[in-house]
């Protein structure tokens, strides 16, 4: 009985570190939004779906974010994305 109960327990332990992992949320600055907005790169189509979280084929092309090493945007199928440069995953897409 009391291993039954412990692997419960360890199983909820387990699950509710992935659903922590999916709650986490990057508040990007106001003034990043804007300069992603203003710029007028080149879209790349890609064929995949953009997913937050997810990180962008090596192909697409991160353009840096002057004064804001932690963010870079890209340009694909013409939605403008944020990303992180170091690992390429979607931050946000921007709207």
């Amino acid at each position: 009985m009391k291993k039954i109960i412990l692997a419960g327990f360890v199983a909820s332990l387990a699950f509710s570190g992935v659903a922590l992992a999916q709650t986490t949320t990057v508040i990007v600055p106001g003034e990043v939004k804007t300069y992603v907005l203003q710029q007028t790169s080149p879209s790349v189509t890609y064929d995949g779906t953009v997913v937050v979280g997810e990180p962008l084929p090596d192909t697409v092309e991160v353009y840096p974010i002057p004064q804001q090493p932690t963010y870079g945007y890209v340009v694909v199928n013409q939605q403008r994305v944020l990303v992180d440069p170091q690992s390429r995953r979607v931050i946000e897409v921007l709207q």
